[in-house]
């Protein structure tokens, strides 16, 4: 652990039967690598906008990932592609939290909200929801930490280089991230969430370069030593492209790389689109580690 975080870790790495708790749901985080499955209810995301924008298409995504092995899905109704369209709380809502609803009744793995709003993240809890994902740490809406706390959610919560607070770089984005996520757990902590119910993402492709998000994918030991579950989400970004010179459509195999590099170097959960082979390609991971 960094001496100077101020952060006394909860979960140490190599730990055995150390859970997660969201809601009512108890994830063994030393047990695998879990991958999250991403479900984008929206018109606008950068690689699947519009494809699963209607419920019933959501639903039958969500069900698709859920069969190939997903052990969580992470439901996003705001876009957060560079030069996105910010989504009033209302029509966020709209999107998401009917197909919140059905998936509830029809999976037993957590349901994460991928929001910042405190309002959207209380209504996601009310329909079954388990997890709230906030790529903004808890810096965007004081309110959010409250809701994770008073509805038992499981809170992940993201370093974001892309924050106004965060006015400028150090020049070191590893040491910027674990200052900026340092802050994000104290807030948590004030606002009453439970250590087993914190884990914290690096934020790559989010207001970093291509070598930055390297750079924090290599420090992800780092970010362990903090003393809580990390989530990486390397899919289909920009930094895969930048490395092969591919399109969106093509950084499947980057994406599968990443993912079993962020495996070995420690992540717990790993989000992505394409569920099916970063679920193959991390178990064969874990499998080569645990040999």
């Amino acid at each position: 652990m960094n001496a100077n975080s101020g952060v006394q870790p909860y979960l140490q790495p190599g730990v055995p039967h150390a859970f997660f708790r969201a809601g009512n749901f108890l994830l063994p985080i030393y047990e695998k690598t879990h991958v999250m499955g991403i479900l984008n209810v929206t018109p606008d995301s950068f690689s699947d906008g519009g494809q699963f924008y209607c419920v019933p298409d959501a639903i039958a995504h969500a069900l698709l990932l859920t069969s190939a092995g997903a052990d969580m899905i992470d439901v996003g109704g705001e876009s957060t592609r560079p030069g996105h369209t910010p989504v009033p709380a209302e029509q966020e809502a709209e999107r998401i939290i009917p197909v919140i609803r059905a998936l509830a009744a029809e999976i037993h793995i957590p349901i994460s909200v991928d929001t910042w709003k405190a309002s959207v993240a209380e209504a996601a809890m009310a329909a079954g929801a388990s997890i709230i994902n906030d790529i903004w740490g808890a810096r965007r809406d004081p309110d959010i930490a409250g809701v994770a706390a008073s509805t038992g959610a499981g809170f992940i919560m993201m370093f974001n280089a892309f924050d106004e607070h965060f006015v400028e770089k150090s020049g070191d984005i590893v040491a910027d991230a674990v200052e900026y996520l340092t802050e994000s757990i104290r807030i948590a902590r004030k606002a009453g969430v439970a250590d087993d119910r914190i884990m914290i993402d690096p934020g790559i492709g989010f207001g970093v370069s291509t070598e930055e998000s390297l750079c924090l994918i290599r420090a992800l030991p780092v970010f362990r030593d903090l003393g809580f579950p990390v989530l990486l989400g390397p899919s289909r970004k920009r930094f895969i492209g930048a490395v092969l010179n591919e399109p969106v459509e093509n950084r499947l195999t980057g994406t599968v790389a990443a993912a079993c590099v962020a495996a070995v170097l420690g992540a717990n959960v790993l989000r992505v689109h394409d569920v099916s082979e970063v679920v193959q390609a991390v178990r064969m991971a874990d499998a080569i580690l645990s040999a």
